[in-house]
């Protein structure tokens, strides 16, 4: 096995002192352009990768991020973690990237590896407020985004769900809905609280009395959701309008429209909250609440850089906005 180039390498090769080749690879310190290109050309040529643990022994300071995300395999998370590492990687950050499958257990052991790895700091979506009470514990600076389980005691970067789903619902009653189902995987974290706040009010607003039977609860995946959409789709009493919670959600009742013959929005309109790659490529394209997720990651690390610059600051919620994209999957009720 061919042994990494070190440093010392690296100043042998350009003719100078270990101390000179340093300030030239880090920026750090007078070198003459001539010397600091010599080195530059050294350490290219062995392929010289600074020892980020040694940094960090010496230093006392980590340049990476851990990011903590539920699904890798939704798009939504996925741009989001794009964001953060873009975002990242302009500030001279490295990723530590992990996966939860949505679960608090798994969050928590990720934690530990963010810990042990001494990331400077961490964003995640969380699914309790134990990852952030173990980072907080252990002195790592957290953001939470998209979801918030520690308001007032973390910041956190999230969208205005609420008045987002309120606003999709008004838009249907406008059309002349009034049988308008909400799909929905959970109601206990702030992201399907506040969107069933949000459906809620808009039907209260408009006088159109609640109707349990219209607000399923589809489970955590697409086939549950279909399932789930074609019990409900294929009664004698199916609403004429769908308000999916996320995107998820919104392709389990697609498929299970198409499994039962119905088209959309001609027998019943569909609206997503989140806007996936494929409610564009698909006809009729689906109108959905559009976040966008790589602004989000890009504002979390902001919000993260900030916290570690100035850690007894008071936490902070930042709010980003949202926009609707109107496409073919809504119409008025026929009279």
């Amino acid at each position: 096995m061919t042994r990494r180039a070190t440093i010392k390498d690296v100043a042998v090769a350009a003719g100078v002192s270990r101390s000179t080749a340093s300030r030239a690879l880090t920026g750090r310190g007078y070198v003459a352009t001539d010397v600091r290109e010599r080195v530059l050309a050294a350490a290219e040529n062995l392929r010289y990768v600074p020892d980020a643990t040694a940094r960090y022994l010496k230093q006392q300071v980590s340049l990476s991020l851990g990011v903590l995300v539920s699904d890798l395999r939704n798009s939504f998370y996925a741009r989001l973690a794009a964001g953060v590492g873009q975002a990242a990687r302009t500030q001279g950050y490295s990723l530590v990237l992990a996966e939860d499958g949505g679960s608090a257990e798994a969050q928590v052991e990720a934690a530990e590896t963010f810990v042990a790895t001494r990331v400077a700091g961490v964003v995640v979506t969380p699914v309790s407020a134990d990852v952030t009470t173990y980072l907080s514990r252990h002195r790592i600076p957290v953001i939470e985004v998209d979801r918030q389980f520690a308001a007032g005691a973390c910041d956190a970067v999230v969208v205005d769900n609420q008045t987002a789903s309120q606003q999709v619902i008004e838009d249907l009653i406008g059309l002349g809905h009034r049988r308008i189902a909400l799909f929905i995987d959970e109601t206990t974290w702030t992201t399907g609280r506040e969107r069933h706040a949000g459906y809620q009010a808009a039907l209260a607003a408009a006088g159109i009395p609640l109707d349990p039977d219209l607000v399923v609860s589809s489970g955590w995946d697409v086939d549950a959701a279909r399932s789930a959409a074609t019990a409900l789709l294929r009664s004698d009493e199916r609403p004429t309008a769908v308000f999916a919670a996320n995107n998820v959600l919104a392709e389990g009742v697609w498929r299970a429209a198409n499994d039962l013959g119905l088209r959309i929005p001609d027998d019943v309109s569909l609206v997503s909250f989140d806007d996936a790659p494929w409610m564009s490529l698909v006809t009729p394209g689906l109108t959905a609440v559009a976040q966008d997720e790589a602004a989000l990651g890009a504002a979390a690390v902001r919000r993260l850089l900030e916290r570690i610059a100035e850690p007894q600051a008071a936490p902070v919620t930042v709010m980003m906005s949202t926009r609707i994209v109107h496409r073919e999957s809504t119409r008025a009720v026929r009279p």
